[in-house]
């Protein structure tokens, strides 16, 4: 295993790496760059001419994923001499008012496939028509003359888009909803929410196709809801010192295009409208095999379910699918050095099409970086021999790859962070604006109704109940494709008669394979089971299958009854945990179309066949789930709050992979004090 060499100083170096800026050999899974996308749109125009007078709109364009079984013969080659998979761009498009599926192959430079979607929902929305939608709102009369008959400013009105979603409608249009926000004297948008008006916006023809305003509530104050560090006033705190990493050797981790290598890993990251962060090829290596051995083909973000807890007009609609309404990596956003990535970080840039099909770049929106926070990787000390007492610590590091996506008012951190001990764990960390809606009341002795659907956590505010539900798709590849889904009971028994014991009871292990879909949907906490992928035609020198195992984070089930509109479009999330076989077509887990979606394409209506998944090709879907109960903390802006759950080798190796990692040299300048020295 290569050595970390890693040492703490008060200074700095940041490593920027553009995509733009590489030539690599052509990897199968490398994101569309610029010179394709304006391939793409070029060779679109010929069929649909593009501009303000055609109706032909750019919904999605991404890679259209390649036969795995081409991309791993790729993979596997020596030195990758086998021609690589045929490059295409698959592109979802609004054209007439109908949703047009387009594949474009690039050796051929031409359309290879072309079909009008006719199933229920709606591509992704574009940056384009959400800021056209809610420029013609701030343009329409009545709700001018509303906002003037409120005694408020127009130029201090911002309005922002909201999806609608599905509330049993035969038939469905492609309306959004809009939501104004008064700023005047607050840059704070989403706190100063203007309630009780109803703004339907027809994206398809650009107008409004409903207003009503039937409430003037109270308009919570301004102040109070700064958080820029520049117009904060003293007192400051709480105070921290300045630290930041340095390696003098340089990072440990090289890139190569987007290949990452580090340590024992080697991945591939690349970046999608939809998904945002992605990472395959996930392979590490084994010093007793002497080679890389496969760990994860391909995972990322799938969808993100944001149901709003308040049934009241304006509230009711409020359940989001972020990923597949407004594309985790189309509002993802630069991270800021120092900040949001430390000073040893490199970044790589993204780049998507934009609504008329150019690239639309987006700098610094993935970073990766060494992490070392104090942890241990293993430690002993052994003090039962006489005359000796030993101590070995290894301290930790692991590399993180992230992704920050801001969806309205809240900030999604999205992380992968690898260890040495072979273990990948993902992580979420919510933070941001909550999303209030003002009320008559300052203080808890003042509710007059049975229930405000959320918690006051200002003036005049309150900051409304929420569920955050965000669901990976991991195919997992251990060891190779074939695969199964072990659910390992732990079982208390009753200690035997026969066993000369003053024990009573002992627990024990109740292995089952799941041997198809049904068998393998969890819901985490209802009993005690360890959850493993294995494959079982490889096995250890001691005879158990190579795995890796499944710790979830904390577990958060929807409490949304079944039949509940919201939670049909989302039954995604009814499992924490579900087992797939592949299917490249299977990747959203809303489905394809998500927006105005009815809830007849998702993981849950594709798993309702029950097909065999033992010792097949399978893939793993993953929800970390909040119960978002809010409080003044969360005022004005929210401490992040973490979750996730973490992949683990489980008689994956023939022992401790990291049993012979040397110290990393650890140096602190200045050096640490306390108040006694």
């Amino acid at each position: 295993m290569a050595q970390v060499h890693l040492t703490i100083f008060i200074f700095s170096s940041i490593f920027v790496i553009s995509s733009s800026s590489f030539i690599p050999p052509p990897h199968p899974f490398d994101p569309l760059t610029e010179t394709e996308l304006k391939l793409v749109r070029n060779i679109i125009n010929k069929s649909y001419p593009i501009g303000h007078n055609h109706k032909f709109t750019f919904q999605y364009v991404g890679l259209n994923e390649p036969e795995k079984s081409l991309v791993l013969s790729w993979h596997s080659s020596p030195d990758r001499n086998v021609k690589p998979p045929p490059r295409q761009a698959f592109v979802i498009a609004r054209d007439k008012g109908m949703s047009r599926e387009i594949v474009i192959d690039f050796s051929t430079r031409a359309i290879v496939s072309n079909k009008i979607h006719v199933g229920n929902g709606n591509p992704m929305l574009t940056i384009d028509e959400q800021q056209a939608a809610t420029a013609v709102v701030q343009k329409y009369k009545p709700f001018c003359d509303s906002i003037i008959k409120r005694g408020l400013n127009l130029s201090e009105v911002v309005v922002t888009s909201s999806t609608m979603g599905w509330f049993g409608e035969t038939k469905t249009k492609r309306f959004i909803r809009t939501i104004p926000f008064y700023l005047n004297g607050s840059v704070n948008t989403y706190l100063r929410p203007i309630e009780g008006m109803t703004i339907i916006v027809n994206l398809d023809q650009m107008k409004v196709a409903g207003f009503k305003d039937r409430f003037t509530g109270p308009m919570p104050k301004a102040n109070g809801r700064e958080y820029r560090i520049s117009k904060l006033k003293p007192p400051f705190g709480p105070s921290l010192r300045s630290a930041v990493v340095f390696q003098p050797d340089g990072p440990g981790f090289k890139i190569d295009g987007h290949v990452v290598r580090w340590a024992n890993w080697e991945f591939h990251m690349s970046f999608d409208v939809r998904a945002g962060l992605v990472i395959s090829f996930a392979s590490i290596f084994d010093m007793d095999m002497k080679k890389y051995r496969q760990v994860l083909y391909k995972g990322h973000l799938s969808e993100m379910f944001v149901p709003y807890m308040d049934p009241n007009d304006d509230w009711y609609f409020i359940s989001y699918l972020d990923c597949g309404e407004f594309g985790c990596g189309q509002t993802a956003v630069s991270l800021e050095p120092y900040t949001d990535c430390p000073p040893n970080a490199a970044f790589i840039d993204g780049v998507f099409a934009g609504q008329d099909g150019t690239p639309t770049k987006v700098s610094n929106v993935m970073c990766i970086f060494e992490k070392y926070a104090g942890d241990i990787m293993w430690r002993h000390t052994e003090a039962e021999v006489p005359g000796l007492k030993i101590t070995e610590v290894r301290p930790d590091v692991s590399l993180v790859a992230r992704m920050v996506t801001t969806v309205g008012n809240y900030d999604y951190i999205i992380e992968y962070e690898f260890k040495p001990s072979g273990s990948i764990k993902m992580g979420v960390g919510l933070t941001g604006v909550l999303e209030v809606k003002p009320v008559e009341y300052v203080h808890t002795s003042e509710i007059k109704e049975d229930d405000i659907y959320g918690t006051i956590v200002a003036d005049n505010t309150v900051g409304v109940n929420h569920d955050h539900f965000v669901t990976f798709r991991l195919d997992l590849d251990i060891d190779g494709t074939e695969n199964s889904f072990v659910r390992t009971e732990l079982v208390t028994k009753r200690t035997p008669k026969s066993v000369n014991t003053p024990r009573k009871s002992y627990w024990t292990t109740k292995r089952n394979t799941a041997k198809t879909e049904a068998d393998a949907r969890v819901k985490l906490g209802l009993r005690a089971e360890e959850l493993v992928v294995v494959n079982p035609t490889k096995k250890t020198k001691h005879g158990n299958e190579v795995g890796y195992r499944l710790l979830p984070g904390p577990a958060s089930s929807p409490l949304l009854v079944q039949d509940d509109y919201p939670q049909i479009r989302a039954a995604f999330t009814n499992y924490n945990v579900w087992i797939t076989p592949y299917n490249k077509s299977e990747v959203w887990a809303s489905g394809l179309y998500a927006d105005r979606s009815q809830g007849d394409d998702t993981l849950a209506v594709w798993s309702q066949r029950d097909r065999e998944i033992e010792n097949k090709d399978i893939v793993m879907w993953y929800t970390v789930g909040f119960h978002h109960v809010p409080c003044q903390e969360d005022f004005p802006t929210m401490p992040t709050m973490f979750g996730g759950f973490e992949l683990r080798p489980t008689n994956f190796f023939e022992q401790n992979p990291v049993l012979k990692a040397k110290p990393f040299n650890l140096t602190t300048i200045p050096k640490c004090t306390t108040k006694n020295e």
